[in-house]
């Protein structure tokens, strides 16, 4: 990847390092450095991309360019808090945006009204990170494929009801640095016993250590085979949601939407058809994932979108600046459970 301060070489002003003093303080001012050096797009502003857009303005990044088809309704406003509700019937990317440009007005806030699917190539190449939210599996897959050619940094999610999930693609090998207890080496002194020359770490001393990581494809995360003993031996490990997902996927493709409160009868039996049908021609088996799962999946849920777009928006933070171990690959939330797990496909 290449690195954001080599890119744009961007200065920190004094006014920024004033608006940033906390942020420089917990990373470090090469991080922020790179934060200031990076443009961000990212799609879909529901209650998700609302969450993720704020915390990308928060942190500091230079650009932020929200990109969205569908107008603000009443039921959005419900879980996305930059729609004014004077702004019904506008453009959800326009209406977002003064709410957005007031919680840091140091970053570049812009909308764009468009479908990403009709966006060519070169649309995504002035982005150092590409976020999607609410898109189907087939326009994560191309822009994952164009992010990869060009060295951009991809990121995806999604929420339904109860539940949430991320993936990232950060490429075949992401360099970052994470902070350490220092080492310190015993003594020299024999006398002192086994226990003085045992290495100890001092909690009050670290050290900065680089280390770097590697992200498989979505398509590729998606394609498991599951047919192979390999699989099959690791399937007790693997979260149900994962299946899920393909779930969701799969009638998003069919239906060109989530699951609606308003369809719950009709989008109750499809999402059963397709458990039953996917799950076997997957090899896994339907009865992995109960029939409870249907009557959570409906709506947006602000408290959903709360936590997965904190882990997402952290995550593209952290990717950005380079530092800290990022999730590989995916991120999954439960928000019956309260919790959140991560799962990582493609190589070690």
């Amino acid at each position: 990847m290449i690195d954001m301060i080599e890119k744009e070489d961007p200065v920190i002003t004094e006014e920024e390092a004033a608006q940033y003093d906390r942020q420089i303080r917990l990373w470090g001012l090469d991080a922020q450095k790179r934060l200031r050096g990076s443009r961000v797009l990212l799609v879909g502003l529901g209650g998700l991309g609302a969450e993720v857009a704020k915390n990308l303005i928060l942190a500091g990044v230079k650009g932020l360019t929200m990109l969205d088809h569908e107008k603000a309704s009443e039921e959005l406003c419900r879980a996305q808090f930059l729609v004014p509700v004077s702004k019904y019937g506008q453009s959800r990317a326009q209406a977002s945006v003064e709410r957005a440009q007031t919680l840091n007005p140091m970053v570049e806030v812009r909308a764009q009204i468009g479908l990403i699917e009709d966006m060519p190539e070169s649309f995504f190449l002035p982005f150092s990170a590409v976020c999607l939210t609410g898109c189907s599996r087939a326009v994560m897959v191309r822009v994952d494929h164009i992010c990869a050619e060009h060295n951009i940094m991809l990121f995806s999610g999604d929420i339904h009801g109860y539940y949430g999930y991320m993936f990232c693609n950060l490429g075949p090998e992401h360099s970052y640095v994470e902070e350490k207890p220092k080492v310190v080496k015993p003594s020299g002194d024999s006398n002192d016993g086994p226990e003085a020359k045992r290495v100890k770490l001092d909690p009050n001393e670290t050290t900065m250590v680089k280390k770097t990581a590697k992200f498989c494809m979505l398509k590729e995360a998606l394609q498991v085979d599951w047919t192979t003993e390999k699989a099959k031996a690791g399937l007790k490990k693997r979260p149900v949601d994962y299946f899920l997902l393909h779930v969701l996927l799969k009638f998003r493709a069919e239906k060109h939407r989530a699951p609606e409160p308003k369809s719950f009868a009709e989008d109750s039996q499809l999402l059963r058809q397709i458990r039953d049908d996917l799950l076997e021609a997957m090899g896994v088996g339907a009865n992995i994932l109960s029939d409870d799962f249907i009557s959570y999946c409906f709506s947006v849920m602000p408290p959903v979108c709360a936590v997965v777009g904190g882990v997402l928006g952290q995550e593209i933070v952290k990717a950005l600046s380079q530092r800290d171990a990022p999730h590989r690959n995916f991120f999954f939330f439960d928000g019956r459970k309260g919790n959140g797990m991560v799962d990582y496909f493609g190589p070690n």
